[in-house]
């Protein structure tokens, strides 16, 4: 069963094929620049050179995607492979989705619909299925959400304190997102620690351009630190987190700026960029940092402090002490500074990291980077893998239906 993968956003189009769900894809790639006559993109097949994709006149999603397709099928590297379903990254299910669903055109219109609460995203994860459906007749097409891992969270968890009409007449509530992430590492770091992920207690932290961390009771999300919209929660790259809710009239009150422009600094020139006024890069502000830079250093400070902090309050959900502390995306992965400062204010949890091991990023150690006679569970690195997440679940929902 050959499961293609593809991952929309706003000028990019990601993507992959899995012939075998236990291995690494056969095929990866990407497209950049998309709606720009400057679209460019390739794709590797096993570990051969790079192939180049052309584009001939348009260049909006559905040529993209289309030029992709015909990349690929004219490849004679993968003149045997047969694509049997296609599973695709949507960004937000709203309360409408709370799973994988097979998709048509009404499941289309209800992405559609839930633009409002992502407009970034929502438009163009539909434009993918509609330039999948298109080039690929009679192949199922199954959405994947960020949001649907988090559907099992309560009531008093999810909801603001706001008035009722907001919720029930606008879906005003808290959401959460990289549920495909989270899920996914939770399942492989029960793996790795011989635990019985139905009867554990575990946090992940997913940290990258965009962080999140979820409190994972018996496999299943009981909390999470974005909300309505991925702005909410701890700092991330050029997002604030977690601002005072009254910032937005006090800014417009003391500079004039519209509640566009207010939304616009708050997503794209806070956080690490914002602090720092460097980088929203977190390996160049580790190498500022390392020289000297003060303005590196309170970034990175804030971002571990802030991160430990919602870390340390997502123990509630768990209702104990958790079994593991995941560490998983770009960052969680690649950062031993950000996992040594983010431990060190947890210490009283009884984290103690084994600094050999977080150096190497557990590299030898199933991931695990504290000690092992640490007397508090252990913090393990797990790299995340949403794009075979993502073709896991199409198999079955393709399989189950």
């Amino acid at each position: 069963m050959g499961i293609l993968v593809i991952n929309c956003g706003s000028s990019s189009v990601k993507f992959a094929i899995f012939d075998d769900l236990d291995a690494d894809p056969i095929v990866r790639g990407s497209v950049e620049q998309v709606g720009s006559p400057a679209i460019s993109g390739h794709y590797i097949v096993r570990e051969a050179d790079p192939v180049p994709i052309r584009f001939p006149g348009h260049h909006d999603h559905a040529a993209a995607l289309a030029a992709t397709f015909s990349a690929l099928k004219a490849d004679p590297q993968l003149q045997d492979l047969s694509i049997t379903a296609a599973g695709h990254r949507v960004v937000h299910g709203g309360q409408a989705f709370s799973g994988p669903v097979l998709v048509g055109e009404s499941e289309i219109e209800r992405i559609r619909q839930l633009s409002p609460l992502a407009p970034v995203h929502a438009v163009h994860n539909a434009l993918g299925i509609e330039a999948a459906i298109a080039a690929l007749p009679g192949v199922p097409q199954v959405a994947v959400f960020d949001t649907g891992f988090h559907q099992t969270i309560a009531p008093h968890v999810y909801r603001y304190a706001v008035p009722e009409f907001l919720y029930r007449d606008h879906q005003v509530r808290r959401y959460g997102f990289h549920g495909t992430s989270h899920q996914f590492v939770a399942a492989e770091a029960c793996r790795r620690l011989s635990l019985p992920l139905d009867s554990s207690r575990l946090i992940s932290a997913h940290l990258g351009n965009g962080c999140s961390a979820t409190a994972i009771l018996n496999g299943r999300s009981v909390d999470t630190t974005m909300g309505l919209t991925p702005l909410e929660g701890m700092p991330m790259g050029t997002r604030s987190g977690n601002i005072d809710p009254n910032l937005h009239s006090y800014l417009h009150e003391q500079t004039g700026m519209s509640l566009q422009e207010i939304t616009d600094l708050l997503n794209k020139k806070s956080g690490l960029l914002g602090v720092s006024g460097l980088s929203n890069d977190l390996r160049l502000l580790t190498e500022k940092l390392a020289a000297g830079c003060e303005a590196a250093q309170l970034a990175v400070d804030i971002f571990c402090f802030r991160l430990a902090r919602e870390l340390a309050g997502l123990t509630v959900a768990l209702r104990g002490m958790p079994d593991a502390l995941i560490f998983t995306g770009g960052i969680g992965e690649n950062s031993a500074l950000v996992r040594e400062k983010t431990l060190e204010h947890l210490t009283h949890y009884g984290f103690e990291l084994d600094a050999g091991t977080n150096a190497s990023h557990g590299a030898s150690t199933q991931g695990i980077i504290t000690r092992s006679d640490s007397p508090g569970p252990p913090a393990i690195v797990v790299p995340t893998n949403e794009e075979l997440a993502i073709a896991r679940a199409t198999r079955e929902q393709v399989c189950t239906h």
